[in-house]
This record gives structure tokens, C-alpha cells and sequence, in this order.
């Protein structure tokens, strides 16, 4: 029964982790949704794909702004520059 325990306290600490794929998720699928929804109302082939790639262009502003804190820059030198010596 521990390990249900322990399992259970691993999903509840993924739990921000998994609302966040979730989110991208819905992000990546939304210019098909919105294409499939403006076919179904019978606009054409132009509104169509303007509409879809627009939406997507949103969605990938908005999976930046979430994935912005994974993507930061290492400050310093970098981890080619640490192995290397000066020879002299």
C-alpha cells in the first residue's frame, strides 16, 4: 500500500505539469479545430486557411509564453568553453 501512496503523491505533484500539456495540447489541435469549424459553416478555402494559420500563430505565442521559463539562456560560459584550455 506504500507504494499506491507514493504514487499518488507523485501524480498529485505533476498535477501543474499535466494541466499544462493538456493546455498545449489544446493549443496544437485549435487551427484544425477552427478549420473544421469554419468549413462546417461553408466558408471558403481562403477564410479557411488565413483563420487556421492565424490561430496557430497564436497558439505558438502562447506556448512560448509558457515554455518561457524553460527555454532561458545559461548565463556564463558555455560548456564548450569550460573543457577547453589555453595552450600556449
Amino acid at each position: 500500500m506504500s507504494w499506491i501512496k507514493k504514487e499518488l503523491k507523485y501524480i498529485k505533484k505533476a498535477i501543474p505539469q499535466i494541466c499544462q500539456g493538456l493546455i498545449l495540447f489544446a493549443l496544437a489541435i485549435s487551427g484544425l479545430a477552427v478549420a473544421l469549424l469554419l468549413r462546417h459553416f461553408g466558408f471558403n478555402g481562403y477564410v479557411i486557411a488565413g483563420g487556421g494559420v492565424l490561430i496557430e500563430l497564436i497558439a505558438i505565442l502562447l506556448c512560448y509564453i509558457l515554455f518561457r521559463t524553460y527555454l532561458k539562456k545559461e548565463e556564463g560560459p558555455s560548456s564548450v568553453e569550460k573543457g577547453k584550455k589555453k595552450k600556449n
